[in-house]
């Protein structure tokens, strides 16, 4: 029974994200190109003022999953500069 709960739960969150996707896809998406990764940069970099250190913001936890895009797309694409 506990677990028809959760599901039915889950049904209910992804019928609530899908309702907002398209707001939000053009700022919470994999980068796959050089653009792309400019506007998480910038879309980042407006998430940091407003939100700032307050871990408690209601988007700090949005910043976080756009830094994670970022770097997985810097790990990928952005060669490292070795220590002289």
């Amino acid at each position: 029974m506990e677990e028809m709960e959760e599901m039915r739960m889950l049904t209910q969150d992804i019928q609530k994200a899908e309702r907002v996707w398209l707001d939000i896809s053009s700022i919470l998406f994999v980068p796959h190109t050089e653009r792309d990764y400019q506007h998480l940069v910038a879309v980042l970099d407006r998430l940091i003022d407003r939100v700032g250190e307050d871990e408690s913001h209601p988007l700090a936890s949005l910043m976080d999953v756009i830094g994670v895009l970022i770097e997985n797309y810097e790990d990928k694409h952005v060669p490292e500069i070795s220590a002289v």
